[in-house]
């Protein structure tokens, strides 16, 4: 039983609600933990081809629980492992979207920035705060930002700490889109719907080598396109989608 995040999900879409509001969604261990899980859960979940992780109107996750680690010593950290659950987010092959209101700080904004797809509503704020309590971004959100939005730009909000509205965070392609306060869910369960339309395996092998595109040497990454390419055609669905196309008319995918 989930004790910080509620889950359900809708038309094949998996949702994730941060559930913590007296703290704004701070996340401590446990709340990771169970964030996780739950992504593991739909990952093996057949039903399930796309994941939505959010918040609540004030704030998608205002940071980490300073209380649970502000007497913390560098063995105690070193022992307990923290950004080790923050690691398996990463092994997800499923399409996560955040839909972001308020608040995302710290880790906040790290756990939107592991999501594929971030939508953020008008009054959304992003930033990275450890500067000011004397230590760093620690579950990947140096590399993130810096990857989304360079070395130069990123040093600076790091460095400086401040926030980031929604339209800046657009700006510099931290972000997908902006849309209305009242509207950020409702837009993000849309996409999500589109994209359940779409074949499964090839959203999976799309997302594998868009990120390889990031991370790897061009040649490594067009390499790894071809044999995702090639690996398309062992599927029912691009039988189905090729079909569907010659006898014009919409097809239906099955994930096979």
């Amino acid at each position: 039983m989930n004790k910080y995040i509620k889950a359900f999900s809708e038309d094949h879409v998996g949702v994730i609600q941060l559930d913590r509001p007296n703290v704004l969604n701070a996340l401590n261990r446990e709340m990771v933990t169970e964030i996780v899980s739950q992504l593991q859960s739909f990952e093996n979940n057949e039903d399930i081809r796309v994941i939505v992780i959010r918040g609540n109107e004030l704030a998608f996750a205002a940071g980490a629980d300073i209380d649970e680690m502000r007497d913390a010593s560098p063995l105690d950290l070193e022992l307990l492992n923290p950004f080790a659950e923050w690691d398996k987010i990463s092994l997800i092959k499923k399409p996560i979207l955040a839909a972001v209101n308020g608040f995302a700080l710290g880790g906040g904004f790290e756990l939107a920035l592991h999501c594929d797809v971030i939508l953020a509503a008008e009054d959304a704020k992003f930033g990275f705060p450890e500067v000011k309590l004397g230590v760093l971004p620690g579950a990947g959100g140096t590399q993130f930002l810096t990857k989304a939005m360079g070395t130069r730009k990123a040093l600076e909000w790091i460095w400086l700490g401040e926030q980031m509205t929604a339209n800046e965070a657009l700006k510099y392609g931290v972000i997908n889109r902006v849309v209305a306060k009242e509207l950020v869910v409702e837009e993000t369960m849309r996409l999500a719907f589109q994209l359940v339309e779409q074949p499964p395996i090839s959203l999976r092998l799309i997302k594998e080598a868009v990120y390889a595109a990031r991370d790897l040497p061009l040649q490594e990454g067009k390499n790894l396109e071809r044999k995702n390419f090639y690996l398309a055609f062992a599927s029912e669905d691009q039988k189905e989608g090729m079909q569907a196309f010659i006898d014009k008319r919409p097809p239906t995918f099955k994930g096979r």
